[in-house]
């Protein structure tokens, strides 16, 4: 049967999978909620297309500080990519280069960070990072991956401490992988601040973008402390249960930073259209996660392809069926779906366009509120 959707991969994955790496893949933190309603969060959103606007041509490309990608759809960092297919990040990052996008590893990846740049010498990528204890263990680490040629320095914010994550509780999953790959458990420290962007900044040249940020005062802060970009995560639903989805996090985010540094959501896509939300509400690219590791499962580098190619032609029909034109300069007005908070069916704010592909969309979306 032909791979037509993520949701053949995800399928496809639970079926083959081990039932233990199944279930650390798709785990969220307690009861799921904020893993669930960052997929839900999308179905919320409703197009309003144009017509008639001449749809020949429809460029994706974009760039992120500076480099070019063919679409807005990057590879987010997660971890123990062998779990799902044995040359593990060496394939993500051939698949990641074949297709010429953003891939940011994770430092809890399954092979070196040589290995990983050997695979895909001429791919763009940035690393993620958690601060160990030992903070010379951390500098040592952005010292070689900036050697390496890793164009980014993405610093993790929101994991001080491990989310209860109850199945892989049930399934002794923390400690057994430790073992198996020789990890020291607790080693993140959790006296992490705001500081310790000024300590990185102090070690390395890379763009530092902080990963984890929900809420403007964060954003306002992010953008004080001198990082280059900002990726609005909630760890997929993986750390605090009962947050906000990442699309309805955005707003605020894009709203307070005003363009002075790139604003990028991960979290819930799954389809094309998704992307496209995203990027009218402001961001710049969309990160992917779990549908990452479908894609190995199912056929390692060949089986990421596919699902980036499906979002990649997924973005651009939707964009043909909403008629957006990457060169229209228009303001157009947002609606936001913060009322959803207090359970108010009304529109809470309008505000002054973001941009897509580097241009203005024109009255291209509404929330629908229930």
């Amino acid at each position: 049967m032909p791979m037509i959707c993520l949701s053949d991969f995800e399928d496809y994955a639970k079926q083959y999978l081990p039932k233990t790496t199944w279930d650390f893949f798709a785990a969220g933190a307690d009861e799921c909620c904020t893993r669930e309603d960052n997929i839900l969060a999308y179905k919320r959103i409703r197009f309003r297309p144009r017509m008639l606007r001449g749809m020949s041509v429809i460029d994706t490309k974009t760039t992120l500080l500076g480099t070019e990608i063919s679409f807005p759809v990057g590879i987010a960092p997660t971890s123990f990519h062998q779990l799902a297919w044995p040359d593990g990040e060496k394939s993500t990052a051939r698949a990641a280069a074949s297709m010429n996008t953003c891939y940011i590893t994770s430092t809890y990846s399954t092979c070196t960070v040589e290995e990983i740049a050997a695979a895909a010498p001429r791919g763009f990528r940035w690393f993620q990072l958690y601060i160990h204890r030992n903070r010379a263990l951390t500098a040592q680490l952005v010292q070689r991956v900036e050697a390496l040629g890793f164009q980014g320095l993405v610093f993790t914010a929101d994991l001080p401490y491990t989310g209860k994550r109850r199945v892989d509780i049930h399934n002794n999953f923390q400690e057994n992988i430790c073992t198996e790959y020789g990890l020291p458990p607790n080693f993140i420290d959790p006296s992490i601040n705001w500081n310790d962007i000024y300590w990185l900044k102090s070690l390395t040249r890379l763009p530092i973008i902080v990963k984890g940020i929900l809420t403007r005062e964060d954003a306002d802060l992010a953008v004080r402390h001198g990082v280059q970009g900002i990726i609005v995560s909630n760890h997929g639903g993986r750390q605090l249960d009962g947050g906000p989805a990442t699309i309805d996090a955005l707003v605020e985010v894009v709203d307070i930073v005003q363009d002075k540094v790139e604003v990028y959501v991960d979290g819930g896509i799954r389809t094309g259209s998704d992307v496209l939300k995203a990027l009218a509400l402001g961001a710049k690219c969309v990160f992917i996660g779990r549908p990452v590791l479908w894609g190995l499962t199912y056929k390692g580098e060949e089986g990421l392809r596919e699902v980036l190619q499906i979002l990649h032609d997924e973005l651009r029909l939707s964009m043909a069926l909403a008629e957006i034109l990457p060169s229209h300069r228009q303001r157009h007005t947002d609606i936001t779906n913060t009322c959803l908070i207090h359970c108010i069916a009304n529109f809470t704010k309008t505000r002054t366009g973001k941009t897509i592909f580097g241009h203005h969309l024109a009255n291209l979306i509404r929330t629908v509120l229930n």
